[in-house]
């Protein structure tokens, strides 16, 4: 446990300084984003006001009042979070192949290490999903603080009353944070699984060669498939299982999915790399 800490906080630190700059992006782009989006509002509101001679509830009553919305789904907010998304999906495979391809061919070191090798595996697993929940939480917290930058630029007549829970009926929202403890572990559990299968398809091409290229594709379908197998079963059996019973077929073929990835893993790490 110790070592795999250690590891752990090595990799984190790796990538801590890149990870600095994408917090920074999303917190820059979003505070003027909330800026830029609600003084736009006001502007042409002000101008349509002043060019059609109307009165506020004339006003209102044609173009409607401004929702918190209109910034969620703005260029302003999304961009930033794509990005990140983008280089996060990046860094899954960038955190093993700059290992073997970086300076003095790092991974070798890595593998000599008085400890398993699969906690090098866990610790580059557990990395990504902190990254990821780490940008996730940042994420809530800057909402109020948007909240707050659009009511003092806004007047409330012209806006709707918006909360913080609300955020919960954007539809990004809820792939982001679920708000309930099943759909987050059901979400970022198929997240973790997503990265563990990459993970090991990873270490097939590393341990193989040109033809581990060819492994580690049909290795990733096939986890796929063992994944979605219920899904599908249940579509073309026209709705024959109850969705519980569904849910359950899922997260059993979803322990095999993942234990066979870390099982792979282990045994390429042990027996095929060698330094």
């Amino acid at each position: 446990m110790k070592n795999y800490l250690k590891l752990l906080n090595f990799e984190v630190n790796r990538f801590f300084k890149l990870y600095l700059t994408l917090i920074g992006l999303i917190i820059v782009s979003q505070f003027i984003g909330a800026i830029v989006v609600s003084k736009g509002y006001m502007n042409r509101t002000d101008q349509v006001m002043y060019t059609n001679q109307l009165s506020m509830s004339q006003y209102l009553e044609q173009y409607g009042i401004f929702s918190f919305q209109h910034f969620i789904e703005s260029e302003w907010f999304l961009i930033p979070i794509f990005f990140s998304i983008a280089m996060l999906m990046i860094y899954v495979f960038f955190i093993w192949y700059r290992d073997w391809f970086g300076k003095n061919t790092f991974i070798y070191r890595l593998l000599m290490l008085p400890t398993e090798r699969i906690a090098i595996y866990f610790a580059k697993l557990t990395t990504i999903m902190l990254l990821v929940l780490g940008l996730v939480t940042m994420q809530i917290l800057l909402i109020p603080i948007e909240i707050q930058i659009v009511n003092s630029i806004i007047p409330t007549d012209f806006q709707s009353n918006f909360s913080f829970y609300h955020i919960y009926s954007f539809e990004i929202w809820g792939w982001l944070y679920p708000n309930t403890f099943t759909e987050f572990i059901l979400y970022y559990g198929v997240g973790l699984i997503f990265v563990a299968v990459v993970f090991t398809a990873i270490l097939i091409e590393r341990s193989y060669g040109l033809k581990g290229i060819f492994i580690a594709i049909v290795y990733g379908l096939l986890s796929f498939g063992v994944f979605i197998a219920p899904i599908l079963l249940n579509a073309f059996s026209s709705g024959y299982f109850y969705s519980l019973e569904v849910f359950l077929m899922v997260l059993v073929m979803s322990i095999i999915v993942l234990g066979s990835a870390i099982w792979i893993a282990n045994h390429l790490l042990k027996y095929k790399i060698r330094v």
